[in-house]
């Protein structure tokens, strides 16, 4: 595992964004397991995230995009970060844009925020996590309704390898089935219990045999290979 990766997984716990014990998610489904990406609230936090995004993009997309687009509203911030970080690590210039939830009528009219797009424009989506792959249900059609824009890839910081939409494949999977997208995540929950199953952080073991247990009863019901 890259050595990013690894210091991602903890600041991740560190920041208080990633947590374990039982939770309720959006899709109803109950998890050991949650992530909330609302919870980096500080300057040096963002800036950090930022620094992730940028390097877990030009991984696996390298330069071959104009614009970052943050779906509203937990994507608005990662989309601003990761572009200032895109810059100081690599020199380019990268867009940022983001939707409202509801179309402007005055001023700096539409219902996009920062960069407008234009035909011709390559974008790579910005999200925290994807479960369901609902809310890239309702992205995409709002950047195909801005003009002639090539959708490169979707980037994530958590996979949760969990069924989609459909129940048999990943929602990252579904993704880049339906819209023909490449779906990838800065780690995967696979390499987040392998980093933290029996093996400290921040002082403690915060994957134990128990907890590692509820896991795969959780993915027993609900995950992918």
């Amino acid at each position: 595992m890259e050595a990013y990766k690894q210091e991602f997984i903890e600041f991740m716990v560190d920041s208080g964004v990633l947590k374990f014990g039982e939770f309720t998610l959006k899709s109803g489904r109950k998890s050991p397991f949650f992530m909330n990406a609302g919870a980096y609230v500080t300057g040096s936090q963002l800036k950090r995230l930022g620094e992730y995004y940028a390097k877990a993009i030009h991984d696996n997309f390298g330069d071959d995009f104009d614009v970052l687009f943050g779906p509203a509203y937990k994507g608005i911030p990662l989309s601003v970060a990761a572009a200032i970080a895109y810059s100081e690590l690599y020199g380019r210039q990268i867009r940022y844009c983001s939707n409202r939830k509801e179309a402007k009528d005055h001023g700096d009219v539409g219902i996009l925020l920062g960069s407008s797009l234009k035909d011709g424009d390559r974008v790579i989506m910005i999200e925290d996590v994807t479960t369901s792959g609902k809310s890239i249900e309702e992205t995409v059609p709002i950047l195909r309704a801005q003009g002639n824009v090539e959708i490169k890839g979707l980037m994530v910081s958590l996979n949760r390898m969990e069924k989609g939409l459909g129940g048999e494949k990943s929602a990252l999977e579904e993704i880049k089935e339906k819209y023909e997208i490449e779906a990838r995540a800065i780690v995967t929950m696979q390499e987040v219990i392998e980093q933290l199953w029996n093996k400290p952080c921040s002082g403690q073991v915060l994957i134990d045999d128990n907890l590692k247990a509820a896991i795969d009863r959780y993915y027993e019901t609900y995950g992918v290979q």
